[in-house]
């Protein structure tokens, strides 16, 4: 088994088991089905084979994901639906996980157990460069004015891109690492202060406030509140949306502004969640992608994103 297979399969191993033993205390369910729908499609398809995980939106009602099959990355109408491929990637075991978008049209993307950061772009589909980390897993990216920061899933590391290059961050403090996947999603503070982690391993779950100067994490108390299987965070004001991949959910949260404490508001779940992985915001909707980490991927093996109504 390929070094791409073994991690995949790891990761689908510990959503499966995250899905019965891990529920997070949430106050109540919201069923975004109830919600009337919009002119727009609210579920759309995405290339047969393509194993979407992450996924990002501009300034521009258009959203990108990345497949981990090939590292390439599809953009599509979310007016229409449609889409195309915009860039092939590098092909097998050059994954893109996470990505975001930057302000001008420069995609930011996470290369899993390439070790690899990439940046396209999203105009011409061009992979304008690739930076080796030396990582493990490189996961999921968050962007801040002068920088992107990634996560690694096997190490206790976030990797800092700039201009100069990438540079190493050692997670400390609260952090601990496990053996199996551990950092995920990341995003900011809603003051823009620190950086939020997903810990999968930690204390059955946890968010974790990092600081960006010198790698110190803290867990953010959420209450009664776990996130075993948390993966794509999505920060909009001070209401923090986290997918719980192996649950089908969303856990939505109301932190404060330094990101210490966290409040559950609410958990979204919805018939066609088939493993929705990241999350990302256009008007009043949420889009995610459904990676369908629950079966045995193959070159026809059906995929979509789907929308829900934000909280």
């Amino acid at each position: 088994m390929a070094p791409t297979d073994r991690s995949f399969a790891r990761r689908r191993l510990l959503t499966a088991t995250a899905a019965l033993t891990g529920t997070a205390l949430l106050g109540g369910t919201a069923h975004a089905a109830e919600t009337p729908k919009s002119a727009w499609p609210d579920q759309f398809p995405l290339p047969d084979g393509f194993q979407p995980e992450g996924i990002t939106i501009g300034h521009r009602p258009f959203a990108y994901f990345g497949s981990l099959a090939t590292g390439a990355v599809y953009r599509a109408n979310l007016a229409t639906g449609r889409g195309s491929v915009i860039s092939e990637g590098l092909g097998t075991g050059h994954p893109t996980v996470g990505l975001k978008i930057d302000h001008h049209g420069r995609l930011f993307l996470a290369g899993g157990d390439s070790g690899e950061i990439r940046t396209v772009d999203a105009r011409s589909g061009k992979i304008e460069k690739v930076y080796a980390t030396g990582g493990t897993f490189v996961n999921d990216v968050i962007l801040t004015p002068g920088a992107a920061w990634f996560t690694d899933s096997f190490k206790p590391q976030l990797y800092k891109l700039t201009k100069a290059g990438v540079e190493t961050v050692p997670l400390t403090g609260d952090w601990v690492q496990g053996d199996d996947f551990t950092a995920n999603g990341i995003e900011r503070t809603p003051d823009g202060s620190a950086l939020l982690v997903v810990n999968a391993f930690a204390n059955g779950g946890t968010l974790e406030r990092v600081d960006p100067r010198t790698g110190a994490a803290r867990a953010v108390d959420l209450g009664a509140s776990k996130i075993p299987n948390g993966d794509g965070l999505l920060l909009l004001g001070k209401t923090l949306y986290v997918v719980q991949q192996a649950q089908n959910a969303i856990d939505v949260f109301r932190l404060n502004a330094a990101g210490t404490k966290g409040t559950a508001i609410t958990r979204i779940t919805d018939p066609r969640f088939r493993i929705p992985t990241t999350v990302a915001a256009w008007g009043e909707r949420l889009y995610l992608p459904n990676a369908r980490f629950d079966v045995e991927p193959t070159p026809d093996t059906e995929y979509d994103a789907v929308s829900v109504p934000k909280v």
